[in-house]
């Protein structure tokens, strides 16, 4: 056999490999989606609104299964649809709670609440609410309470804005993240 003809079964070879994976990388990107869509997704943190608990630039896992018929809990992380984009907070209070920041301290139904993620010495001498969240709607906040645009500037989110539930860290180190009891 020439040379010629070995160099070409070798690129033909090879362009058959190049061929099958791309079909395959194709494959894979077409399955991501609904994946992406319905059951789980990453998402990159841009803003420090939730250090220390989540700083910029970690990638966190949201579990969207059964988002639109979650029962949601003070403490949840979660992740929500506000102004065209997709934000990460902490929901601090859920419909019928009545809410409200007392000199940098979270209270709910006239209690303050023990918020080991958030630091009140940050905003001490800070006041909102109090305001009653509706049915069907939960109180959003960032843990970084002093740099945080949440539920005091937008309002109650609606259940139905809540896009999945925040499971984890997945980079730069892989951890759990913990809601708590409100």
């Amino acid at each position: 056999m020439s040379t010629s003809a070995t160099e070409g079964q070798r690129s033909g070879r090879c362009r058959g490999l190049l061929s099958v994976l791309g079909w395959v990388a194709a494959l894979v990107l077409v399955a991501q989606w609904p994946v992406r869509v319905w059951v789980a997704e990453p998402l990159v943190v841009h803003s420090s609104s939730m250090a220390p608990t989540l700083e910029p630039g970690e990638r966190v896992l949201t579990w969207k299964v059964g988002a639109g018929r979650e029962t949601w809990h003070r403490g949840d992380v979660v992740s929500l649809r506000h102004d065209g984009e997709i934000w990460v907070k902490r929901i601090v209070a859920v419909g019928g709670d009545l809410v409200g920041l007392r000199d940098g301290r979270l209270v709910v139904d006239g209690q303050v609440v023990r918020e080991p993620w958030s630091d009140p010495g940050q905003i001490d001498s800070v006041y909102f609410g109090p305001v009653r969240v509706p049915a069907g709607s939960v109180f959003v906040m960032g843990d970084n309470r002093g740099n945080s645009e949440d539920s005091r500037t937008f309002g109650p989110v609606p259940d139905s804005e809540i896009t999945g539930h925040v499971v984890a860290v997945v980079w730069p180190h892989v951890a759990t993240v913990h809601g708590g009891p409100g």
